[in-house]
């Protein structure tokens, strides 16, 4: 497997407390399954083309639906993202995933929602996210495209680790989301719209650092699976997005 991704012994260790217990008959080797859904999805393959170095491809398929379900990936990048300490400074921005059409055939209604909307740029899902100051995620939400970023912001603020500013495109310029900061103690850097009557200032060259979470965008949509989903089912695209952001900014 030397031109394989290959997870190395000390990121299994630090991964490896939060598996969920094998139970009876012992599970197919961890390091391999797990390093074979992370080449399927940075590299956009279907899941029956995963190399045979990675095992049965149904093995690796069956891996990550289950433990998708369960909400392994999610809490794997949330204790490793915990675990990174109280940052100094955060930054809020979102992004849009374009959603192929194999991912739209779903039905809209069902018991989990999918997280798929229409903009001027077609289907696709929107990712909220909060970086600290290095442009690392530590908190991320999945929604449809056509939510706004003040709304997405609405459904993280509670989860947001205290830190004493936070950096926001004009899409966060809302009174009740900087009454919300300034409660938690936090400044907010965020330039204010055009059409306001009288502008609020903001540290101008603190703002250039923002640029840190558009490069963490990036680099998610650098792996293929992230940046068109093919995915039907939220969770299982959502938990997709959380083992890239893991592989690459927490291990």
């Amino acid at each position: 497997m030397s031109d394989l991704f290959l997870l190395t012994e000390a990121q299994m260790r630090r991964i490896e407390p939060y598996f969920p217990l094998s139970h009876g008959v012992a599970r197919v080797d961890d390091r391999r399954v797990i390093s074979g859904i992370i080449f399927v999805i940075r590299n956009g393959l279907r899941w029956r083309d995963a190399p045979r170095e990675y095992g049965p491809h149904k093995t690796v398929y069956n891996r990550f639906v289950r433990w998708s379900r369960l909400g392994v990936f999610n809490k794997i990048f949330a204790e490793l993202a915990r675990k990174g300490g109280a940052p100094k400074r955060l930054m809020i921005d979102a992004t849009h995933l374009k959603a192929h059409r194999t991912a739209a055939s779903l039905l809209k209604k069902g018991l989990f929602p999918r997280r798929i909307g229409r903009t001027k740029g077609g289907l696709n899902s929107k990712l909220h996210a909060v970086c600290d100051g290095q442009g690392r995620p530590v908190i991320m939400l999945l929604s449809e495209g056509q939510m706004s970023d003040y709304k997405g912001a609405a459904l993280m603020i509670d989860a947001m680790p205290p830190a004493k500013q936070l950096l926001g495109d004009k899409g966060y310029h809302a009174n009740w989301f900087r009454q919300a900061l300034a409660a938690r103690g936090i400044t907010a850097c965020i330039p204010s719209k055009s059409n306001r009557a009288k502008p609020i200032e903001h540290d101008r060259i603190l703002y250039r650092q923002r640029h840190k979470i558009e490069n963490a965008f990036g680099r998610l949509k650098d792996w293929r699976r992230i940046h068109t989903r093919y995915d039907r089912c939220a969770h299982t695209f959502f938990s997709a997005i959380c083992i890239a952001a893991t592989v690459i900014f927490w291990i």
